[in-house]
């Protein structure tokens, strides 16, 4: 069976994320019976992190709309502007969404940006150790070939995928990881896609991050499980 994920997994070329801000917030939109609530929950240049009437975390491109009527217009360092409910909003940071969310624990990791300004940690993937590099812009969890063999999966039971990268498309391999842990965070269950390639770093892609909230401090980021 083909499935069909689309993933931007070349940030290791050249994701210069030294200005990317990681904002917290929540901002509920509210306009007749159908109204929906939205949630910022990071802002990315290009587009921002929605919350949508409490569901997990996604990455809605300026210009996009998503099934529930909300529209991304702009965003910057500090703020989206969406259209919903028939208006214009502005959202903008508020740190009362982490302390609320992170009350009841879950663990989390602290990473530092390197000299390029990305966010390289080291995790473990069913109990082998991983280098990993923080892609929001990845869909899954991306894994090289040798990477794959090393931690033991088996591809031969995954589903063929197609992804694109900056090289083109590619056909890679859609599995499920027991267990990925950064810091004092581990998710078990999560999706994965294994490439046919090398790569230089496993991807941390949105598989795992949308579990996550997200604060970017500096050179520093802050993850802490939702759930």
């Amino acid at each position: 069976m083909l499935i069909r994920c689309i993933e931007k997994s070349a940030c290791w070329l050249g994701w210069a994320s030294s200005r990317h801000t990681i904002l917290l917030s929540l901002f509920s939109l509210c306009s007749g019976a159908q109204a929906v609530d939205v949630g910022l929950a990071g802002v990315f240049p290009g587009k921002a992190l929605l919350t949508i009437d409490g569901g997990v975390p996604r990455t809605v491109a300026v210009g996009s709309r998503t099934a529930e009527g909300v529209t991304v217009l702009s965003v910057d360092s500090q703020t989206a502007t969406i259209e919903a409910n028939g208006r214009k909003q502005v959202l903008r940071v508020g740190q009362n969404v982490a302390s609320q969310s992170s009350a009841g624990g879950g663990g989390k990791a602290t990473l530092t940006a390197d000299g390029r300004g990305h966010f390289v940690t080291t995790g473990n993937v069913n109990g082998t150790t991983v280098r990993f590099l923080v892609d929001t812009g990845a869909t899954m969890i991306s894994l090289g070939a040798s990477e794959a063999r090393r931690i033991g999966l088996d591809t031969s039971k995954g589903r063929t995928a197609f992804v694109n990268t900056a090289n083109g498309q590619a056909v890679v391999t859609h599995v499920k990881l027991d267990t990925v842990r950064v810091g004092e965070i581990v998710i078990n269950n999560v999706d994965a896609v294994v490439h046919q390639q090398e790569m230089p770093f496993a991807l941390l892609g949105m598989s795992f991050l949308n579990r996550m909230e997200m604060q970017r401090d500096g050179q520093t980021m802050t993850l802490r499980k939702r759930y």
